[in-house]
């Protein structure tokens, strides 16, 4: 087995626990086929059914829900697709409540806002319904429904792209679509490219007739569908399965006696019910339930495999995380305050754990952060460029060390940790950012590493770094002076709740120190 399985899975881990439900823009600018759609998109129950419904969307988002961090996180993410006839989008029950099922999975979920047709009022409902009776909602969907295939499509390639933002396999992700939502999950499933390839696919009750089961793909992924008798889309499931069987592709349906068209995550008290529960022990079949990246102890040889292909994606594609804040540096760099003195804190997890423990510290000032769990000083400096001197700061602080001292990626001698240290604040100094280093925090042992002794390497590491900033007038905050505590030189416990991170109270202790620095450095010349 890969030796570096251990270190880089906690980085993996905290990665994935770390990040923040966020909405993501799929497409840069106008969605492709749709520039000219300009109206304005909706949420409403105040409709015909009283349901709460999205409409008229026209810029289609991803909204992330990470696997919940109290379970065991899979590696496995789900694409979820709201069904609504290519009018609406059925939020409740077949997205918000599916994205916090699969959560509590360890799934991380991505919930898409696909492009729909054009609501005129505010009831898509009785649009729908009026379209329905005139017989033109094939008619009127037939330029849509393309459009909404390529943003599952976006979908599938935008999330194996960020895999390693968020702690995924790139070879476990899948899309589970709900009616119309569920055409577009199985339309996934023909003519993909790498970067597009759904792992698995799960249409519920959906719309997906003969003519367009055509071009089975040689390589086509397993497929889980589900209907109710007493809906007559079922049909389309059963012709589905048939199809994925006779090409000799693997596949499960169930057909329940009972449910009707749009069962979803309601409970009817029906076998309908129990979907769920059949869709995970699939899952669990298939083999994207066991965790592709065990926590502790030996993993099994498709856990090594899942893992290893994982690295290896990792290396070739993004091995300094650069992705991580993408979206978020796009939207500075587009609203630059050229008059806005910014402070960009640059580190690892604990930078990253205090935007999420004390977010007041960063709001409401000009305080950017862009740590990332589990990182080196060699990835800190790869992505130096794009989350420090593309933001244009005034000020940087660099707080890094630790996961080095860790061997996160690999043995690494502390002068060369100085030295990448050296290089990121000699590139800030060469592009008029003023720098602010950072002692490394007081450790006694390492978790995840106990055969590692920290202790005298913290000290040695921090006197090259002091020494270094006073020689080249550079700011310098000493937290380590002020959170040390005992002979084993540890982090004060009252300032942490496991001896390496700070807690609430140990970053209150690091604020002020922080802050004197960054003023005194803004006055320097």
């Amino acid at each position: 087995m890969n030796k570096k399985l251990p270190v880089l899975l906690l980085m993996l881990i905290a990665l994935s626990a770390s990040a923040q439900q966020k909405v993501i823009q799929l497409y840069n600018g106008a969605a492709p086929g749709s520039e000219s759609w300009n109206w304005d998109q909706s949420e409403s129950a105040d409709n015909v059914y009283h349901s709460n419904v999205v409409y008229n969307v026209t810029h289609p988002t991803l909204t992330v829900y990470p696997a919940d961090s109290t379970f065991t996180p899979t590696g496995t993410a789900v694409i979820i697709c709201p069904g609504g006839g290519l009018q609406t989008l059925s939020i409740e029950h077949e997205g918000y409540a599916v994205a916090k099922w699969l959560q509590k999975k360890g799934i991380t979920a991505f919930l898409l806002e696909y492009r729909l047709m054009h609501t005129l009022g505010n009831d898509p409902y009785k649009e729908m319904l009026a379209k329905m009776k005139a017989n033109s909602v094939l008619h009127d969907q037939a330029p849509v429904a393309p459009l909404a295939v390529d943003d599952g499509r976006a979908a599938i390639a935008y999330v194996r792209a960020h895999a390693a933002e968020y702690g995924i396999s790139p070879s476990r992700i899948g899309i589970m679509g709900f009616s119309a939502g569920g055409t577009i999950a199985a339309a996934t499933a023909f003519g993909y490219t790498p970067e597009n390839k759904p792992d698995f696919v799960a249409p519920v009750y959906a719309y997906f007739p003969p003519e367009m089961q055509v071009n089975v793909p040689q390589d086509a992924p397993p497929m889980f569908l589900a209907g109710a008798s007493d809906d007559q889309s079922s049909i389309y499931s059963v012709e589905l399965y048939d199809t994925w069987i006779k090409t000799k592709h693997s596949a499960e349906l169930h057909i329940f006696s009972k449910g009707g068209h749009g069962f979803g995550m309601k409970t009817q008290g029906l076998e309908s019910d129990t979907w769920t529960d059949r869709f995970m022990e699939w899952m669990d079949q298939q083999g994207f339930v066991e965790p592709a990246f065990p926590r502790k102890g030996k993993s099994s040889a498709k856990q090594a495999a899942d893992f290893t292909k994982f690295l290896d994606y990792l290396t070739h594609n993004d091995w300094a995380v650069i992705s991580h804040y993408k979206d978020k540096n796009d939207s500075i760099i587009t609203h630059l305050n050229p008059n806005e003195k910014r402070v960009v804190f640059m580190g690892n997890s604990i930078t990253e754990g205090w935007y999420n423990l004390d977010p007041g510290f960063f709001n409401g000032r000009p305080y950017i952060d862009r740590g990332i769990s589990g990182q080196t000083t060699p990835q800190m400096l790869v992505r130096f460029r794009e989350d420090v001197i593309d933001l244009k700061p005034a000020v940087v602080v660099i707080l890094a060390g630790i996961n080095d001292i860790a061997q996160n990626t690999g043995p690494i001698k502390l002068e060369n940790t100085f030295g990448n240290i050296r290089s990121m604040a000699e590139l800030a100094d060469q592009n008029h950012i003023k720098v602010v280093l950072s002692s490394v925090m007081p450790a006694a042992k390492i978790g995840w590493r106990p055969s590692i002794a920290p202790v005298q390497k913290i000290i040695d590491l921090n006197k090259m770094i002091k020494a270094y900033a006073e020689k080249m007038h550079f700011g310098y905050i000493d937290y380590y002076s002020a959170m040390v505590v005992g002979d084993n030189k540890a982090l004060n416990p009252a300032y942490t709740n496991e001896g390496l991170h700070p807690n609430l109270a140990g970053y209150k202790v690091m604020e002020p120190l922080a802050e004197k620095a960054i003023n005194k450095a803004l006055k320097s010349k």
